[in-house]
């Protein structure tokens, strides 16, 4: 049963407050999961689908009726989830140790299992960029132990930022990172923010987002610290169309100027893991927050 409250909301600038609807609550749609992630939005369905990874299976949430189902168990762990140009999911599995796509008759592609003969890590997050190429991160936690996979030695030895075009195989296009997460690109997409969590490996470890400029050959550049997280760590991110970036953290949501400006943030009861926008205009801000599902609407539409 859905359930609402009205939003807790910090403004810490005054551009916050145009995007927040003075109206809006946070709905809590699903409870249930051990940890959600990776939503995904699919506009022809208008459904949802997320992971619960402990629970190695992947859920929908109906947008028209407010139905949840199982849509697949087991699912090889799957985490972070994408919707590529011709509406296909893309997935990164940890119980695979790949990236794959769901294909219209249902059949499943491997697009990305190894770099250089050796097993990747367990893919994290994954976007699609404009010209197709498929964009993921590699850290560990999927065979850090037996919870979100199986446990295993890396065989590659670091976790690395991928980059996959249709019929080649994977290439690390970032290599500098202790271990890279949420990824998200900007409106035009020239700046690619990558989430690095090394925190959860190190005491002093990253807890920040990075920003790189991303060429038209896909050549990255740059990489400087945008934001460092205020409250545990970052996860999933998101831009929208105007460039904002809104990211997950222990505490809700955090909205970000695309200078690095923190503007506001959305308390959330449960630490989030990774958020999407959906609906019909891109405005509806779905969370995946530990057990639970939740969504609020903003004022603010997400970046195709």
């Amino acid at each position: 049963m859905i359930s609402s409250t009205r939003p807790v909301v910090d403004v810490l600038d005054p551009r916050f407050r145009r995007l927040m609807h003075p109206h809006a609550r946070l709905d809590h749609l699903y409870a249930g999961c051990r940890w959600a992630e990776g939503p995904a939005y699919f506009p022809a369905h208008r459904a949802l689908y997320w992971s619960d990874i402990p629970n190695d299976r992947v859920l929908r949430y109906g947008e028209a009726d407010g139905s949840v189902v199982v849509h697949q168990s087991p699912c090889g762990y799957s985490n972070g989830h994408a919707v590529d140009h011709q509406g296909r999911l893309v997935r990164c599995e940890h119980g695979g140790r790949c990236v794959s796509r769901i294909e219209h008759d249902g059949s499943r592609t491997v697009l990305a299992a190894d770099w250089d003969g050796r097993r990747l890590n367990s893919p994290n997050d994954v976007v699609v960029a404009r010209d197709g190429a498929v964009w993921f991160t590699d850290p560990t936690y999927g065979i850090d132990s037996d919870y979100e996979g199986e446990r295993a030695a890396s065989d590659i030895g670091g976790s690395h930022v991928y980059r996959v075009l249709p019929g080649s195989p994977a290439q690390p296009v970032i290599t500098d990172m202790v271990k890279p997460n949420g990824l998200a690109f900007s409106p035009d997409g020239g700046v690619l923010y990558v989430v690095d969590t090394g925190a959860t490996h190190a005491a002093d470890g990253p807890r920040h987002i990075r920003r790189f400029g991303v060429g038209a050959d896909g050549a990255v550049s740059g990489g400087a610290v945008f934001a460092e997280c205020p409250a545990g760590l970052f996860d999933g991110i998101r831009c929208d169309t105007a460039g904002h970036v809104w990211a997950s953290a222990a505490d809700g949501i955090h909205c970000y100027d695309p200078g690095g400006t923190r503007l506001g943030r959305i308390a959330v009861p449960e630490v989030v893991a990774n958020l999407c926008f959906g609906g019909p205009k891109r405005n509806r801000l779905y969370i995946c927050a530990t057990t639970s599902l939740y969504a609020i609407t903003v004022n603010a539409n997400g970046a195709v």
